[in-house]
């Protein structure tokens, strides 16, 4: 697990909790996790995750960030 640093890796703001993008591995504030929920790729996203994870990959990289996220 990667070191919280304090601040949002995608918007830069300093929120009091954080979680990791579905898409990529930063680590992000609730206002940008909640713009990903709403992103057409999204559930892709969660499923690719999903189907690593059960194939043993805890160390899964994502499927990479959209270019309009």
């Amino acid at each position: 697990m990667r070191e919280w640093r304090g601040y949002c890796e995608r918007c830069g703001d300093k929120p009091f909790s954080h979680t990791m993008s579905r898409f990529n591995t930063q680590l992000i504030c609730g206002p940008c996790e909640k713009k990903e929920r709403e992103h057409p790729d999204y559930q892709r996203a969660a499923d690719a995750e999903l189907a690593a994870v059960k194939r043993g990959n805890y160390n899964f990289p994502g499927v990479g960030k959209p270019k309009d996220l």
